[in-house]
């Protein structure tokens, strides 16, 4: 049987897997298959076939053209089916409570007290799976790994110029001294030489477990495009539980990084010690400094309000006044909103003038960032009763809509963490997966509607905020859905949109109220200040957002086409 072992890309960025012809395969040359024998079972390129009579007069051999008709390769398979802690068992399971496939050393070493294990024969008959999503989510994703390990590879370059400058400087101070120096400098240049290696190998492990985990994505897909075309429905899900394990330790490393990191060594001189040689243990001391790009702040720290400005985000092809019931801002600065009325999803430069839209199939209401170029947005269609989630990416200032998934209920409130979604539907929220696979009901709250309306989830994803507008509170819960804190205040009537910046500072709408509140941090208790009231031009505020770049709070209207911005320090 031939293996699948490299691919390649046409025009349209379509993959196509390539099989090696079996023969030269066992003549360990590397040569592409171009025909499929049923007779002999086996993967042939042309000119071997040409001298196979016995296949070629006997047999209608299967052209790439019907490479749907290719069988799985054997090497796909054992890929797909064994177990990743025992490698000589197979998968043949799945536990739905803990979402993990299983063999039968798994299932009783791990799973014998679950209640929802079972065969993923059965399982599968009930579900079926999108592969061209999971190779399009699969190559996002490795664009993005590959752009971590290329920032990743610059800082250990960076660190060793820094280290070769110092290293001139420490050369300039040992003129200058006798021969004394000599032990107290090999001393000295052992200590920075043992921090450089320190520092470059916790960078070079990084790389490492990015480059293991990159090619761990690559031989995925490269399995789920094998197995596209064919009926193999146990592969099909084994392929789907891989990959959401391995997005959401993709979706791990780059929300850990995604910051540029540079790390320095800096020798610092002593100027005394000519003076003081004999007496010193050290040329000097040996530094690395940090440097993030985003600096930590305190989460308790209060917004003052300095000025505010308006910007108009309205463009000639809308028919309607805007509503801005969504905002979000990028980590390069670029902003999204969401248009309800108009149904659309507009990108905003950081100057805030439009550059890029597109239109949804449905209204949207709310959207979140996933990784650094991608966001979902929250889709309802009721005269056609469809409730989507869909993902978009921003590509050189243009927005490209990409895959979207559905769900049973309506969808208004969406945040993201570490793989997770997190999706209101009214009077409930729930947790899925980034495939669309539902994992819990986490919250619920049937006493009216709108009681869970918008969420946010703070920066270490422990915290969960709900805007409840029909009882006009906001609410806290755990990652586990257990409701922590419940927050009313006279200011906060009918509760929208609600952000937690990156230190972790809270803020929400008061839709009825015209307010924009600054509540404590994680406690979720109490108010902390109203940083903005009608008096400030606030109309039905729909949808608040922090922008790091310019220091800033955005706020979105209802029925209006104006954005409000508020410089706060």
């Amino acid at each position: 049987m031939a293996t699948f072992s490299h691919y390649t890309i046409d025009k349209g960025s379509d993959i196509i897997q390539d099989f090696l012809c079996s023969t030269c395969e066992d003549k360990k040359l590397d040569q592409t298959a171009d025909f499929y024998c049923n007779l002999a079972g086996s993967f042939t390129a042309e000119f071997v076939f040409l001298f196979t009579t016995s296949c070629s007069q006997n047999m209608s051999p299967l052209e790439k053209g019907d490479m749907k008709k290719w069988p799985v390769s054997k090497k796909v398979e054992d890929f797909l089916l064994k177990c990743d802690v025992h490698k000589d068992k197979n998968l043949e399971m799945v536990c739905d409570e803990h979402s993990e496939l299983c063999c039968t050393n798994c299932a009783f070493l791990n799973h014998r007290l679950c209640k929802k294990v079972t065969l993923i024969s059965d399982t599968v008959t009930s579900r079926s799976t999108d592969l061209k999503k999971l190779l399009v989510s699969i190559q996002t994703m490795l664009k993005e790994m590959k752009k971590l390990q290329d920032d990743q590879e610059a800082s250990i370059r960076y660190v060793q110029s820094t280290y070769d400058k110092q290293l001139h400087t420490i050369q300039e101070t040992r003129r200058e001294i006798n021969l004394v120096l000599d032990t107290i400098e090999q001393k000295t240049l052992k200590e920075m030489k043992d921090t450089l290696t320190k520092l470059q190998a916790a960078s070079k492990s990084d790389v490492e477990k990015r480059v293991r985990l990159q090619d761990e994505l690559k031989q995925l897909r490269d399995a789920i495009q094998d197995i596209s075309y064919k009926s193999k429905l146990e592969l099909s899900f084994i392929a789907t539980r891989k990959w959401e394990e391995k997005i959401k330790q993709s979706y791990i490393f780059l929300k850990k990084d995604s910051h540029q990191v540079k790390i320095s060594i800096t020798f610092q001189p002593n100027t005394k010690i000519v003076q003081y040689l004999s007496k010193l243990p050290g040329l000097g001391s040996i530094e690395h400094s940090t440097h993030m790009v985003m600096e930590q702040e305190d989460p308790n720290k209060v917004f003052t309000v300095q000025w505010k400005s308006v910007q108009n985000v309205r463009i000639s092809s809308d028919s309607f006044q805007c509503s801005i019931s969504a905002i979000c801002v990028l980590l390069d600065g670029q902003i999204l909103v969401v248009d309800s009325n108009n149904k659309k999803v507009k990108l905003l430069d950081q100057q805030y003038q439009v550059v890029s839209h597109c239109s949804m199939t449905g209204y949207p209401h709310d959207l979140c960032q996933t990784i650094p170029s991608e966001v979902a947005v929250t889709l309802n269609d009721h005269e056609n009763y469809t409730h989507e989630v869909q993902f978009i990416t921003v590509n050189n200032n243009m927005l490209v809509t990409g895959w979207k998934f559905q769900v049973l209920h309506t969808c208004y409130g969406i945040a993201h963490h570490q793989g997770d979604l997190y999706i209101t539907a009214g009077t409930a929220l729930y947790k899925y997966t980034m495939s669309g696979r539902q994992i819990s009901k986490m919250y619920e709250d049937k006493l009216g509607p709108n009681t869970v309306d918008r969420c946010a989830v703070s920066p270490t994803g422990d915290r969960l905020y709900i805007s409840n507008w029909f009882h006009h509170k906001l609410l806290t819960l755990a990652r586990d859905g257990i409701l922590l804190a419940t927050f009313t205040n006279p200011k906060l009537r009918g509760p929208q949109g609600v952000h937690v910046t990156p230190a972790g500072q809270v803020l929400v709408c008061g839709g009825s109220s015209h307010t924009i509140l600054q509540v404590v941090d994680n406690e979720g208790r109490r108010k902390l200040a109203t940083l903005a009231g009608r008096k400030d031009g606030l109309d039905i505020p729909m949808s608040v957002c922090y922008n790091r770049h310019t220091a800033s709070i955005i706020v979105g209207l209802h029925n209006n086409s104006a954005i409000l911005l508020f410089k706060v320090q």
